[in-house]
């Protein structure tokens, strides 16, 4: 992509992680010590599991490199807005899913940069080598994820009013962000979309599908019901697909990279809808009985 659609998306995602932040207050991160068991398993399936399954199903089947190397980049990143959002409307713990989308955004920023050098690495064939500065690479997502997160926050505090107000308007323009993007990216790689919806299509469900469904038996295995297991099994499988756009195309230069992210954008909103459903029907299911 131009250097002018680069700085759109970096500029983007900047609003979107204020927007993230207007929806935060620092008793969020109190739950820690709240609920330190539903933390810890929901943190182990965002840190941990995540990037092994996505390796796992890198490495199992057959695919380009730019989508194995996608799908890692997505498995490095942390939940997003739309994780909250999903589990709101699945009646599931949003304070949990706000809390541990807000500390896993904090705890990537480290772990991001091996990761996807880690794929680069692993992936990428002879010659065609890109990697990331390690320094260079935590302190721009840094600078696009903590500071805004931080601002809005401030903000909530010291202007709560302003900020309910501007909470709707702003998941609005992060989801007519995030369709623009996806657009821009099937209009660049338009000659080689639907083999790469072919290849990558599946496996950006599946790795949705399958982190979704650890997160929520992991959290049955450690008594961890209703609600919160909802939350968990959500913040695990709904990554944020614009970070992960925007590692592709901001810090990586390649829209081919950007791929796989923007496929897993659109398709996580139907595995939301179901996820959702699910949810709606187990609390209904509950208030009857």
């Amino acid at each position: 992509m131009d250097k002018a659609s680069t700085i759109f998306l970096a500029s983007s995602l900047i609003i979107i992680m204020l927007g993230m932040g207007l929806s935060l207050v620092f008793a969020d991160f109190k739950r820690i010590i709240v609920y330190p068991k539903a933390i810890f398993v929901g943190l182990a399936n965002q840190l941990i599991l995540l990037p092994i399954i996505g390796f796992t199903i890198a490495i199992i089947f057959p695919m380009r490199p730019e989508i194995a190397i996608g799908i890692m980049i997505l498995a490095a990143c942390p939940g997003g807005p739309t994780s909250n959002l999903i589990t709101h409307l699945a009646k599931g713990d949003t304070a949990l899913s706000v809390t541990l989308t807000a500390i896993s955004s904090f705890v990537t920023i480290l772990t991001i940069p091996f990761i996807v050098n880690f794929s680069l690495k692993y992936f990428q064939e002879e010659g065609e080598m890109i990697r990331l500065d390690v320094v260079s690479t935590i302190i721009q997502i840094f600078a696009i994820i903590v500071i805004p997160i931080t601002i809005g926050m401030f903000i909530r505090h010291y202007k709560t009013g302003f900020a309910l107000k501007m909470a709707k308007p702003v998941r609005i323009a992060s989801a007519i962000v995030l369709a623009l993007v996806i657009i821009g990216i099937v209009i660049k790689e338009r000659e080689n979309i639907i083999s790469y919806f072919q290849q990558a299509g599946w496996l950006a469900l599946l790795l949705n599908v399958s982190t979704m469904a650890v997160g929520y038996f992991s959290s049955r295995i450690f008594k961890i019901k209703d609600k919160r297991a909802i939350s968990i099994s959500i913040e695990s499988g709904i990554q944020n697909g614009t970070l992960a756009i925007s590692i592709a195309v901001v810090l990586l230069g390649s829209s081919e990279l950007a791929i796989t992210p923007a496929i897993y954008s659109l398709i996580m909103f139907f595995t939301g809808g179901v996820a959702i459903y699910l949810g709606l029907r187990r609390n209904r299911l509950s208030a009857d009985n």
